[in-house]
């Protein structure tokens, strides 16, 4: 017995299975998707539609046929242009079927112009190779100079992006010389003008670093950057070299191998420089540094001072250290007024740079204020030592009087000093009994002595 579903040929053949539209349509549909996974199909744009959906439905063409594409909206927001007809791109698509009509369609994961496409290849091709080279290693790289009194700027003299690092470098640090070294930034010419200057510059031993920048555009605009030649003069160079082509997302084979990459010419530009009011809050911080180290020193001296006054107080005589109180003081006050002579000397200076600086462009006017300050505090301290070694000088001087008029000074003459036997001291021969034990105490040392009946000789025990 038949069912509606089986036929028989009239020969007796076996039964044929009869599919309904929708069934061939989704048996087409997966012997494409398993067959053509993902292609790249390169052809011309035509009826492109973009519908308020946000998806873009257009047609791709070659001289002998064409195929309707569509390209669904989460796919779309990742285009960097905007699709109109006559354009020649490549995509990559999935190979389908529109099941509501049969017809055979292509559905658009990425799309690009065709010639950016060849770049974006050949871009990583030699990527790959590079990178196999060791170009790229982190351990390559050199650091920046902390302070750049130079820098050559390797780009076009016209461009938008020299204005912009020159108007940040002047801004940040007007202290620095900028080189603007011209090249062409693209076509043909570019890659090997860049990378002759680039071998120039660095030979010449006139820089502290080497900035490689240009404005934003296409990838066919920014390729002069991707030149292996290019990439070989950025590592071969003798000073570091920054990379700032186009814009932040942007990337080219320079920025892979240049010692710092740049988002942008202006990001650059402060990323070469310090920032002049940071550097003015330095110089501020070391200023107040300054004058509590010389607070702390003076209150130091002042201290000693006070230390060695008192020490004189306690010895005799009381007149002359009356009068070397009276100097001490006065040394005291020109100290504390060459302290404040010098403080605000200081002051006075560190106001006129300051002036200086707001109002000039110096070009290595930093170097020479920090050997001046330097100068300034060796002679703060030599003027310190020396009032010091006065005060030291003045005051063995006066123990070399107080020594001198010293009774032990008298000993050292030959004299001595007789004590009784109750340890008096014997000023007057008259009261001493004959055969009484004296002491006499001589510089080195003493001496027990027998008085004798006449008077005229001793006897040492």
């Amino acid at each position: 017995m038949r069912t509606p579903d089986d036929h028989y040929d009239d020969g007796g053949s076996p039964p044929r299975q009869i599919l309904t539209p929708s069934s061939l349509n989704r048996l087409v549909r997966g012997l494409l998707e398993d067959t053509l996974p993902m292609v790249w199909i390169e052809g011309e744009l035509s009826n492109v539609a973009r519908p308020a959906s946000g998806h873009i439905y257009f047609t791709l063409k070659d001289s002998q046929a064409q195929v309707r594409c569509a390209m669904f909206r989460p796919k779309t927001t990742r285009l960097t242009f905007r699709p109109a007809d006559g354009m020649h791109v490549l995509v990559r698509a999935r190979v389908g079927l529109y099941e509501p009509r049969g017809e055979f369609q292509i559905v658009a994961e990425q799309m690009e112009p065709a010639g950016e496409g060849a770049l974006r290849r050949e871009f990583e091709r030699l990527k790959a190779q590079l990178g196999a080279e060791g170009l790229f290693d982190a351990e390559r790289k050199r650091p920046l100079p902390r302070h750049a009194q130079r820098i050559g700027v390797v780009t076009s003299a016209t461009g938008a992006a020299v204005r912009d690092v020159l108007s940040v470098l002047s801004r940040r640090w007007p202290l620095v010389q900028v080189d603007v070294l011209p090249v062409p930034v693209q076509g043909r010419e570019a890659p090997p003008a860049i990378a002759t200057m680039l071998r120039k510059a660095s030979n010449s031993r006139l820089y502290d670093v080497l900035l490689l920048t240009r404005g934003g555009g296409s990838l066919e605009d920014l390729w002069a950057f991707n030149d292996e030649n290019v990439a070989r003069a950025i590592r071969a160079s003798a000073v570091p070299v920054v990379s700032a082509v186009g814009h932040e997302v942007d990337f080219s084979i320079s920025d892979f191998v240049a010692d710092l990459r740049a988002p942008t010419p202006s990001a650059a530009a402060e990323l070469l420089v310090p920032d002049r009011d940071s550097a003015m809050r330095h110089l501020r911080q070391l200023k107040q540094r300054l004058q509590s180290l010389q607070q702390r020193r003076l209150h130091t001296l002042i201290q000693r001072s006070d230390h060695l006054y008192a020490r004189l107080q306690a010895q005799r005589p009381q007149a002359r250290l009356a009068r070397d109180r009276e100097r001490l003081m006065h040394l005291l006050r020109r100290l504390h007024a060459a302290q404040r002579d010098s403080s605000q000397h200081h002051q006075r200076r560190l106001e006129r740079l300051h002036a200086r600086l707001l109002a000039q462009h110096p070009r290595q006017r930093l170097p020479l204020l920090a050997r001046r300050l330097a100068e300034q505090d060796l002679r703060l301290r030599r003027a310190i030592g020396r009032i010091l070694e006065r005060h030291r000088h003045a005051l063995d001087q006066t123990g070399r009087t107080l020594h001198a008029i010293s009774p032990l000074a008298t000993l050292d003459r030959g004299y001595s000093i007789l004590f009784d036997a109750h340890g008096r001291v014997l000023r007057s021969a008259a009261g001493v009994e004959p055969a009484s034990v004296v002491r006499a105490q001589l510089a080195e040392g003493s001496l027990n002595l027998q008085v004798l009946d006449d008077l005229t000789s001793t006897e040492r025990d």
